[in-house]
């Protein structure tokens, strides 16, 4: 078993919390890991060393935090089988997937590591004896929150981000992927100078107080009311909060699409990582002359799926899953396949199909986090896309077309911050947006989060006058 400590002024030390959380392999319910639960001293003494280390971090030449940013990146590449192995033990990813998860990771640091000297500031149109420029610099000390679906690879994209940018960071990764979380600053922060990249170990209680600390930002990646506590705390103390949250993306299937093909594709949406991820379709509204045949493939893809899902990352999560569905069955939805808890260790839970779902019911409304594709039937377009943007979030949509005319009312009129016509993944690397409502605010990828992690200065410069 794997005992997770806290890395604090450069070095690993166990902090003076008491309480000890432990990990469960979630495939058998074995033990995985233990992590000491930081105490509010340990968040102090880090978030004090995080700030001692700040102005000779910001000062050091943006090309030499590039070069180290590549050579963590490097470091990461090297270690990506023991880190996937490590995420496959505490929340349950396939190895394969875990493994690509981290490829993604290593990309993400590449790519700031590359956009960051280039992150500048502008010269202004001033007077012509005066010189005028906006000048970027970093915010301070990040807190980095992050979650435990894609542990590896979400964090790189803000840590990569805030270090290339000369802040410093303290990580505050989710207590159920502890041990994959401390292996990753173990293997970057020595690229760094000391106390430019720490870490915090523990819960909920953890997170609350580095958000009352003096922190510049918090970058907070994971479900909506946590989100809402973070901006709360950064509303007290005047760190700016960074959210991308969690969200009920709609999933469009319009009339004249491919049953077949459609069904393959709310089946990625649905099922991929067990329905564990950010952007997975939660609620499917598919036109009536479709619905049938679409249901039927459905069906078939969640059948082919059933074979290669890893477990969700608890039986606790299982249950607010398996609840969701019980409680749409019971308002009328039918349950086509899936919706048993099986028998057995871990905390599997099968590909499940509900038809007849409507709006009000909570695997609609809500954000499941499990592999359950609810099925909506709607008579038209405009009824799908009225249904589709009455929603307390905002993250991401869906929408599978033949109508050209479709795809621009879609893309212009769903209020989230990502749609995907024709595709339920994809784009191209860099894309950057706005999530809406519940589910976040800020960018939280791309070039445009080296925006969201520095602050602008503008100068106006006059030689002084002649005689001094």
């Amino acid at each position: 078993m794997y005992d997770v400590t806290h890395f604090i002024d450069g070095r690993a030390c166990n902090g003076s919390g008491t309480q000890i959380h432990t990990v469960r392999n979630p495939a058998n319910g074995e033990p995985v890991s233990a992590v000491r639960i930081a105490a509010p001293t340990d968040v102090s003494d880090a978030v004090r060393a995080a700030r001692a280390a700040g102005p000779g971090w910001a000062r050091t030449a943006p090309t030499n935090r590039a070069a180290a940013l590549h050579a963590a990146a490097d470091a990461v590449e090297t270690a990506a089988d023991e880190l996937a192995h490590l995420m496959h033990s505490e929340m349950g990813k396939p190895v394969a997937g875990a493994r690509d998860s981290v490829d993604a990771g290593v990309a993400t640091l590449r790519q700031y590591a590359e956009l960051g000297p280039a992150h500048r500031g502008r010269a202004l149109a001033g007077q012509h004896d005066a010189i005028d420029l906006m000048a970027y610099g970093p915010r301070g000390v990040v807190a980095a929150i992050t979650p435990w679906n894609d542990p590896v690879a979400i964090s790189c994209g803000v840590l990569g981000a805030a270090l290339v940018t000369g802040n410093t960071v303290i990580a505050k990764p989710s207590e159920r992927t502890p041990a994959t979380s401390q292996r990753l600053v173990q293997i970057l922060a020595p690229h760094f100078p000391t106390a430019v990249l720490s870490l915090l170990s523990g819960d909920g209680t953890v997170g609350a107080a580095l958000c009352a600390e003096n922190v510049a930002v918090v970058a907070h990646i994971g479900s909506s009311a946590t989100g809402r506590a973070v901006a709360a705390a950064c509303a007290r103390t005047g760190a700016k909060a960074l959210l991308e949250n969690g969200g009920s993306d709609p999933f469009i299937v319009d009339d004249g699409v491919d049953p077949v093909w459609a069904a393959e594709q709310a089946a990625l949406g649905a099922f991929a990582n067990s329905g564990q991820i950010c952007v997975a379709v939660e609620r499917i509204y598919v036109h009536r002359r479709v619905v049938e045949p679409f249901l039927a493939a459905l069906c078939k893809e969640a059948a082919r799926w059933a074979t290669d899902l890893g477990p969700l990352v608890d039986t606790r999560l299982r249950e607010a899953v398996h609840d969701q569905v019980r409680a749409a069955v019971a308002a009328g939805a039918r349950v086509l396949t899936g919706g048993t808890v099986p028998d057995g260790p871990g905390a599997y839970y099968p590909p499940t199909v509900l038809a007849d779902c409507r709006d009000e019911m909570a695997v609609v409304r809500e954000e499941t986090f499990g592999p359950v594709a609810p099925v909506v039937p709607v008579a038209s377009f405009d009824e799908a896309l009225a249904r589709a943007t009455d929603s307390a979030y905002g993250l991401a949509a869906t929408v599978l077309t033949p109508s050209m005319s479709h795809a621009q009312r879609a893309w212009r009129d769903l209020p989230v911050g990502t749609v995907k016509i024709n595709a339920v993944f994809g784009g191209a690397p860099a894309g950057a947006a706005h999530p809406r409502r519940g589910s976040g605010q800020g960018f939280g990828y791309g070039p445009e989060l080296l925006d969201e992690l520095t602050v602008t200065k503008a100068v106006h410069l006059e030689a002084p006058p002649t005689g001094w």
